[in-house]
C-alpha cells in the first residue's frame, strides 16, 4: 500500500496494530547486531588453510625474514596490481589496513604537501569533497585532520559531477574526493564509464588535487552478473592527469578481516614521493605474512573462485533483507526505499523523511543494532533525517530473520508517527 495516501483513521489503526508488533518484539529482549560490514565467521574459515601454507622447511624467499623491500613483496605488487587495473611498479603493499594507508595519505600531505606542493596545513582551510550517502571512516579520518566536508549529491551513476567539475575549477582549496567507485558504501551503486572518465579528465584549480579511489569492493560480488568499473589510472594516463589518482584496496574482506594486506596505487612520481616518506616511518611492512597471502591467491582466477565461495555464504543474507523489505513494504509505498545491490557489504535505506533517528532509536530499544543516522554524512548530519545502512554479512541466518522483524516494524512506526499528526 501507499502509506501517504491513506486516511487519519486507517493510520492510527496501523499504528495502534503495529505498536502492538513491538511491545511483543521488545519483550522477547533480543540482541542482534547489522551495525558494521563485518564478515561473519563462514566467510573467515574459507581462508584458515593460509595458515598452513608456509612452515619452517617451506621453500620460500628467505629474504622476506629480513629488512628491506619497502614497497612490499614483488608477488604481491604484482596481483594487487591484476586486482587494480595497473602496474606492478605502481602498487605500494601495506599492512593489514587500508584505512591506515589513507590515514599516512592525508597526514602526509597535511605535513609535507604533495609532490613539492604546498603543504596542506599551512591554508588556513581547505576541504574535500564528500559523496553522500558515503563511508563513515572516511568523513571521521577527514573530520579528524580538521578538513572541511563539502556534500556531494549521488545517483545511481556516481556523484553529481556538473557540481564537481564546478567547485574543482574555482576553488584551490578544494584538495580531495573520497570515492568507493564499485558496490559504494553504503548504496552499493557502481559508477558509470562516464563519471570516471570526467573525474579523471576534469579541470581543477588545485595542482594537488587527489582523488582517493577507495577500491574495497572491486572483487567483492553478489551476483553472477557483477558491475564493470571502468579503469580511472588507465583513463588519466591517457590524459595526462595519473598523477590526481590514489588507488586503495585491502585482503580484509578476502582472507582474514583486520588481519590482511593492504595497498595503494598510484602513478609512478606518486610512488616516488610516498616512498621517500615512507622510508623515515618503517623499514618494511610484514613480508612474510604478504607472502602467506599470496601462496593463498595466486592469482585472479583464484581470488574469483576464493570470492565466489564468500558469496555463496554471504548472497543468501542479503536476500532475507532484500525479501522481507519486498513482502513487507512494496515498492511506491511512499514510506521506505532501498537498493538492491550487485556487490559490496551493505544495503542502503531511506526511510520516511525526519524518521532515521527515530527508527534507530525503536530498533535499539527493540534489541537491534544498526548503524547510527547520520553516519553516512559528513559530521553525521543528515539533513533530511533519512538515510540507514544495513549490514547483513555478519550475523547469524536466525538472527536476520529477527532483525528484519524489528527493522519493519520500526520503519513502519517512526512514518506512522508522522503521517498520523
Amino acid at each position: 500500500m501507499n502509506y501517504t495516501a491513506l486516511s487519519k483513521d486507517q493510520l492510527e489503526v496501523l499504528l495502534e496494530s503495529e505498536r502492538a508488533e513491538y511491545k511483543q518484539i521488545v519483550a522477547q529482549k533480543f540482541n542482534v547486531d547489522i551495525a558494521r560490514g563485518k564478515p561473519c565467521t563462514e566467510q573467515l574459515d574459507l581462508a584458515m588453510d593460509m595458515l598452513g601454507m608456509l612452515s619452517a622447511d617451506s621453500d620460500y624467499p628467505k629474504a622476506y625474514r629480513n629488512y628491506g623491500m619497502l614497497e612490499g613483496i614483488p608477488e604481491m605488487r604484482e596481483l594487487f596490481g591484476q586486482m587494480l587495473g595497473v602496474s606492478a611498479q605502481e602498487v605500494i603493499v601495506g599492512g593489514s589496513s587500508s584505512l591506515n594507508l589513507m590515514y599516512d595519505t592525508v597526514q602526509r600531505a597535511m605535513q609535507y604537501g604533495v609532490m613539492g606542493n604546498r603543504p596542506w596545513n599551512r591554508y588556513e582551510t581547505i576541504k574535500f569533497l564528500c559523496p553522500v550517502p558515503g563511508y563513515d571512516r572516511h568523513f571521521a579520518l577527514t573530520q579528524h585532520f580538521g578538513i572541511e566536508m563539502i556534500n556531494i549529491p549521488m545517483d545511481d551513476n556516481g556523484p553529481n559531477m556538473d557540481l564537481i567539475e564546478h567547485l574543482v575549477s574555482i576553488d584551490d582549496t578544494i584538495k580531495g574526493i573520497w570515492c568507493v567507485p564499485k558496490y559504494s558504501n553504503p548504496t552499493g551503486i557502481t559508477y558509470s564509464d562516464e563519471v570516471v572518465t570526467r573525474l579523471a579528465t576534469m579541470q581543477t584549480k588545485a595542482p594537488d588535487f587527489r582523488i582517493f579511489w577507495d577500491n574495497a569492493y572491486c572483487v567483492h560480488e553478489l551476483t553472477d552478473t557483477p558491475d564493470q568499473l571502468a579503469n580511472i589510472m588507465e583513463i588519466a594516463k591517457q590524459a595526462g592527469t595519473q598523477d590526481r589518482i590514489y588507488i586503495f584496496t585491502s585482503t580484509s574482506k578476502i582472507t582474514f578481516a583486520g588481519s590482511g594486506v593492504s595497498c595503494i596505487a598510484a602513478s609512478a612520481a606518486n610512488i616516488r614521493d610516498i616512498l621517500s616518506h615512507m622510508t623515515y616511518q618503517t623499514i618494511s611492512y610484514n613480508k612474510v605474512w604478504q607472502y602467506m597471502h599470496w601462496l593463498y591467491l595466486r592469482d585472479m582466477d583464484n581470488v574469483r573462485e576464493i570470492m565466489r565461495r564468500q558469496m555463496q555464504v554471504i548472497a543468501p543474507k542479503f536476500h532475507t533483507i532484500l525479501n522481507a523489505l519486498q513482502e513487507n513494504f512494496g515498492q511506491d509505498n511512499g514510506i521506505v526505499s532501498w537498493t538492491t545491490p550487485k556487490g559490496g557489504y551493505f544495503i542502503s535505506m531511506d526511510v520516511y523523511p525526519g524518521c532515521a533517528k527515530r527508527v534507530a532509536q525503536l530498533c535499539k530499544q527493540a534489541g537491534l543494532t544498526i548503524t547510527s543516522a547520520g553516519a553516512t554524512y559528513p559530521y553525521g548530519v543528515d539533513d533530511a533525517d533519512r538515510n540507514l545502512r544495513i549490514a547483513p554479512t555478519f550475523t547469524s541466518d536466525e538472527d536476520l530473520e529477527i532483525a528484519t522483524r524489528i527493522l519493519v516494524c520500526c520503519v513502519k512506526i517512526a512514518a506512522l508517527e508522522q503521517l498520523a499528526v
